[in-house]
């Protein structure tokens, strides 16, 4: 069989339907096996940034390693963004892309390049992977590919890249029969287990903390029964904010930089913490770690250097998310967990102290408003996929998440340009149902071009352009640290008008700038006509409309902006 057929027929047989990709000559192979071999749907982007990115929204949709191919040289290079934000937020994805032919390779050679284009991406790409694979003979790929699906799916998910030489791609292999390899999990221990029993009964103030490795485990239901058990309320990370639906009983919210105040608060006087499947990075709990080591916490992470990382003191659990969960709900089932009612009246009480569309008084369209009111009628829609920046923040404050809508963003890599074409990624994962794409000025002008993708396959993607005329995140920054200096953020920055860009795809388009217009123009994008279409609606914000709560950094996390004065310059 040719090499090219081979992995075409590999990727289907593994449930792959959607490949992203621009073409090139390194991958012209592989494009026509996958176009002649097999009913995989290859869906041809704009920029090979855009391909990782919708791979990378496919992979967390659907589980199954998100797919993106790109030719030698740039189009190798183009992939790399994507490539990270696979890896931080732990996606499954496999990235194949072509290389020279293997007599044009320099190989030991003191020059630069030999073959054109040729460039080394195993190097580059090695620090963002799990796994970097260079096909030197056609025979080593099939234990290749049987090993590149088991990593980027086991433990962690992550991405792993496949380089072929061109010449390896038309040449021809005997393929051999497949061994199906099974993921072991790992697992708590009863002893454990039954520490965490005991802590949970005495504490009077108890706290989960859900993370991405939540959703990557595919461990909803799990974690629910867990939650019903024992009782306790649940705060997320930003890559969570869809682990838990916005009307769940025992929900407090979202925590971090920007998260809600009302949650933070509580964050930072549970008694015990249980932490799974997140990192405990600095956005999540603010520079004073120190504040964080005098309580109780439980770690559970599938990777040990996870934790004591940062935050010191916590005890760990080594375990898949879905293992931990099972295991606990199953050792836990003739235990009896009692409601903390004195802390739950104390949350909801910070809740109606702090509400999130109270934090800001700007002029014109409150954001946090308008979050609410997209998410009110938007009940349609499958996923919601936010950019990175105040946008950002505004939607993780303020999505009203129902159970089966997810909320996709960027947020190791906090990828610019990210959400137009995730947005696509994500849309082809859920067969073609309609999501909703929340991106502001700044980003959508990274990766506009996929306006095309979105016409060219009738996606029925809802862009809501959040339009503040600047980087409002950093303007913000400027404001506190740089005497207001807006150098690249609002001097030296423009926007279109992106509802005349929009028209000039062939989008239908709308602009809003007042409140009034707010419910009329939500309901526009889902009237009988936009159903099932692409739309992009520019909402006009105040370019001063700075994103609130957000932690006073060098203090606890408790303690936000704008009330706190920072007493450090953020470092990240």
């Amino acid at each position: 069989m040719k090499v090219s057929d081979f992995v075409a027929t590999y990727l289907e047989q593994r449930g792959v339907k959607h490949v992203f990709e621009l073409s090139g000559g390194m991958i012209t192979h592989l494009l026509d096996s996958l176009n002649q071999k097999t009913s995989i749907a290859i869906i041809s982007m704009h920029h090979e940034q855009s391909a990782a990115f919708a791979a990378d929204a496919y992979g967390r949709v659907t589980g199954i390693p998100g797919v993106a191919l790109a030719t030698s040289g740039p189009g190798a290079t183009n992939l790399l963004t994507g490539i990270g934000s696979c890896y931080f937020d732990s996606t499954p994805a496999i990235f194949i892309t072509g290389q020279v032919n293997r007599h044009e390779q320099k190989g030991d050679k003191k020059i630069r390049q030999l073959g054109f284009q040729e460039t080394d991406i195993i190097s580059m790409a090695k620090p963002i992977t799990k796994a970097c694979f260079k096909i030197e003979s056609e025979h080593d790929l099939p234990s290749v590919l049987e090993s590149a699906f088991k990593i980027a799916t086991e433990g962690r998910p992550g991405p792993v890249l496949i380089d072929i030489p061109m010449d390896v791609q038309r040449a021809q292999i005997n393929v051999p029969e497949r061994d199906e390899i099974k993921n072991l999990l790992p697992s708590p221990s009863l002893n454990q287990l039954k520490d965490i029993f005991d802590d949970i009964k005495k504490a009077k103030k108890p706290l989960v903390l859900v993370g991405r490795g939540v959703r990557s485990a595919f461990a909803i239901e799990q974690m629910k029964a867990f939650l019903e058990k024992t009782k306790i309320p649940v705060v997320t990370t930003l890559l969570a904010v869809d682990a838990v639906e916005y009307d769940y009983p025992l929900r407090v919210g979202f925590i971090g930089s920007y998260g809600n105040r009302w949650a933070n608060i509580a964050f930072g006087e549970c008694d015990l913490l249980i932490v799974v499947g997140s990192r405990l990075d600095i956005r999540q709990t603010g520079a004073d770690t120190k504040f964080f080591e005098n309580r109780t916490i439980y770690h559970v992470d599938c990777e040990p250097e996870e934790i004591n990382n940062r935050v010191k003191g916590c005890i760990p659990v080594i375990a898949d998310a879905k293992q931990f969960f099972e295991c606990f709900n199953s050792a836990a089932a003739n235990e009896t967990f009692e409601v903390q009612d004195d802390w739950y009246k104390y949350i909801n009480g910070l809740k109606i102290q702090w509400p999130d569309i109270k934090e800001l008084k700007p002029i014109g369209i409150n954001p946090n408003i308008f979050i609410h009111t997209l998410s009110h009628n938007s009940v349609l829609a499958k996923c919601y996929i936010a950019d990175v920046g105040s946008h950002q923040m505004w939607a993780a404050q303020s999505i009203e998440v129902l159970q089966d809508q997810l909320f996709i963003t960027s947020g190791g890599m906090g990828a610019m340009g990210y959400a137009l074409p995730a947005g696509i990624g994500a849309c082809f994962a859920m067969d073609i149902k309609p999501v909703v794409v929340i991106v502001g000025d700044g980003c959508m002008q990274i990766n506009i071009q996929e306006l095309q993708t979105i016409v060219r396959n009738k996606l029925p993607v809802k862009i809501v352009v959040m339009n503040n005329k600047n980087l409002g995140m950093i303007r913000q920054f400027q404001d506190s640290y740089f005497d207001s200096r807006y150098q690249s953020t609002y001097w030296g920055y423009t926007a279109p008008d992106f509802e005349k860009v929009a028209k000039a795809y062939g989008i239908n388009a709308l602009s809003i700038s007042s409140e009034e217009e707010m419910e009329d123009a939500v309901k526009w994008m889902w009237n009988d006509t936009n159903a099932n279409a692409p739309v992009l609606l520019q909402v006009m914000i105040d370019p001063h409309t700075n994103t609130y709560p957000k932690i006073a950094f060098g203090k606890p996390i408790t303690e936000m902006e704008p009330f706190a004065k920072p007493i450090e310059m953020e470092s990240t």
